[in-house]
């Protein structure tokens, strides 16, 4: 059975990217914790950005996906929208 989605819910959508991306920045905290601690001048304020990393990635996150999601219902208008193949499983 083919399906299609010709509609994603910007805030909805943008709300679950953003938790997603904010989870990936936490990588960069951990990158940057040592980098504090142990570094040198210029490690130390590459560190300090690294530390934001979260907020970075979640602000850049839910603004650039309210951008695609928009963008996608728009085309999906014109184009159709993906489509896939789901099977039932018993």
């Amino acid at each position: 059975m083919k399906k299609q989605l010709t509609r994603i819910s910007i805030l909805q959508s943008s709300k679950i990217m953003t938790a997603m991306y904010v989870l990936m920045g936490f990588i960069y905290t951990l990158i940057g914790i040592p980098m504090i601690l142990l570094g040198n001048p210029q490690f130390r304020i590459m560190g300090i950005i690294y530390l934001f990393g979260p907020i970075l990635f979640g602000i850049l996150g839910f603004v650039f996906f309210v951008i695609f999601a928009a963008l996608y219902n728009l085309l999906a208008k014109w184009f159709g929208g993906f489509e896939v193949e789901i099977k039932s499983v018993d």
